[in-house]
């Protein structure tokens, strides 16, 4: 069975403020194991359904090589990472990660991350969208595993 971890949270663990709108930006670091015999590729998709307008995507990776075990911390913005790993578009309308930014006195998001096995590689241009990725991983997952944060925001009062 497949897992996802960071060392940043745990899963249902409060996403610490250096990955948020709020602290410095920076992608977490994630690791994986467990990936199913088959496996050519991996796609990862992090959202928030909390979001007021709706499923709010926060990072899209995919086209990561079936050998990685993991993404490091702080991924650049980058279309094309060095191991031929591809970043898509995320709700903010920008390359790679974006974040948590829930509304101010929103009460918690929960974000997941969700990384997927795939039995072939998904010949996507850079920039894909999550819905086109999602559509593109038909009929070629081969295994899910998921880690969920939780990010509030207070504000004034």
């Amino acid at each position: 069975m497949m897992q996802l971890k960071s060392a940043a949270f745990s899963h249902s663990g409060k996403i610490p403020s250096k990955h948020t709108c709020e602290g410095g930006n920076v992608s977490p670091a994630l690791h994986w194991e467990g990936a199913p015999q088959g496996t050519r590729r991996f796609a990862l998709i992090m959202e928030d359904p909390d979001a007021p307008a709706g499923i709010w995507c926060h990072w899209i990776v995919y086209d990561i090589p079936a050998d990685a075990r993991g993404l490091p911390e702080q991924v650049p913005p980058e279309k094309y990472l060095p191991d031929g790993a591809v970043q898509g578009r995320n709700s903010f309308r920008k390359t790679g990660y974006g974040g948590p930014c829930p509304p101010p006195r929103h009460g918690p998001h929960r974000y997941f991350f969700r990384l997927y096995a795939l039995d072939s590689s998904l010949d996507l241009p850079p920039n894909a969208v999550r819905d086109k990725l999602l559509s593109a991983m038909e009929g070629h997952i081969l295994g899910r595993a998921e880690l969920m944060g939780i990010c509030e925001r207070g504000g004034d009062r």
